[in-house]
């Protein structure tokens, strides 16, 4: 059974940088495209940014020139880097597998707070 932590999240001052890591249990992490989401507090899900398993990236508009997605298939691992944070980025953020048909129920996720 595919399992996916969430780790790397925190209390962060505006301006700053978070390098959140996903790691996967189970193989079917490497054939799959994956993306960060995350959900602020009275807020819809969303997705943040999305990798293809050649590495082909996109991005909300929100976080585009900020963040960057990337994977480690050796090491079953997701990551999202984020630069320049906002006191809106503040949610909690989660990964997951790209396709609907595919995605795992939702974990618990790493909580980042932009303080401004």
């Amino acid at each position: 059974q595919v399992q996916l932590v969430e780790s790397g999240g925190g209390l962060v001052q505006a301006g700053g940088s978070l390098r959140l890591s996903c790691a996967a249990s189970g193989r079917i992490f490497t054939f799959n495209a994956m993306a960060w989401y995350r959900q602020a507090p009275g807020k819809q899900r969303e997705l943040v940014a999305g990798i293809s398993i050649h590495g082909n990236t996109d991005y909300s508009n929100s976080a585009k020139g900020r963040f960057t997605i990337s994977r480690d298939n050796a090491k079953n691992t997701l990551y999202l880097q984020m630069n320049s944070l906002k006191p809106e980025d503040t949610a909690v953020y989660y990964c997951n597998f790209r396709d609907e048909v595919l995605r795992l129920p939702w974990g618990q996720g790493t909580q980042v707070t932009v303080s401004s």
